[in-house]
């Protein structure tokens, strides 16, 4: 049986109240995705937490990050980084699901954590770079690479009238 990279042993946690632990692990976590970005199969998710025996349970305080891709949502372009997630989470025995991660005896599975972290901080509508000008919507050019010259001046007729009122207001 392979060992699963996400499973800690806490037995010595469990005997000394005062004891406080660092845990780095790393592994892939499988089926990460949102709407419209991803973790790549098979990349790393890192768990950094540090973990101390509290109130009848492990309190797991750190980060999760991992690598995401997806799609511009203005231009259609890959896009892509690094998330990271603050983790603070309560690891207990019979504990409410809903609030909490279980602890099986000696062992806490980190997956879970993980898994829930990357899935916040994955982006449901991500960018390329902040100031992505997007597609042109008249030709469909993507407009990070320049403008568009054929119809730069070309106006909605239906904003005609208007016209009148800026000629007025001109000086001239």
């Amino acid at each position: 049986m392979a060992r699963h990279p996400f499973i800690v042993h806490v037995a010595t946690l469990r005997r000394d109240p005062a004891a406080r632990r660092r845990e780095h692990r790393r592994g892939p976590v499988p089926d990460l995705a949102v709407t419209a970005s991803r973790v790549p199969v098979g990349a790393e998710v890192v768990v950094d937490v540090a973990l101390e025996w509290v109130h009848g349970g492990i309190l797991a305080t750190g980060t999760v990050s991992a690598p995401w891709s997806g799609e511009c949502r203005r231009c259609l372009s890959p896009a892509g980084g690094e998330l990271r997630a603050s983790v603070r989470e309560l690891f207990e025995e019979g504990g409410d699901p809903e609030v909490t991660y279980p602890l099986h005896g000696d062992h806490l599975d980190l997956e879970p954590l993980a898994r829930d972290a990357v899935m916040l901080e994955l982006p449901l509508a991500p960018l390329c770079r902040e100031d992505c000008q997007g597609l042109c919507p008249v030709c469909g050019a993507n407009r990070n690479q320049g403008p568009c010259l054929e119809h730069l001046d070309t106006t909605d007729p239906r904003w005609s009238a208007l016209e009148i009122l800026r000629e007025a207001s001109e000086p001239g």
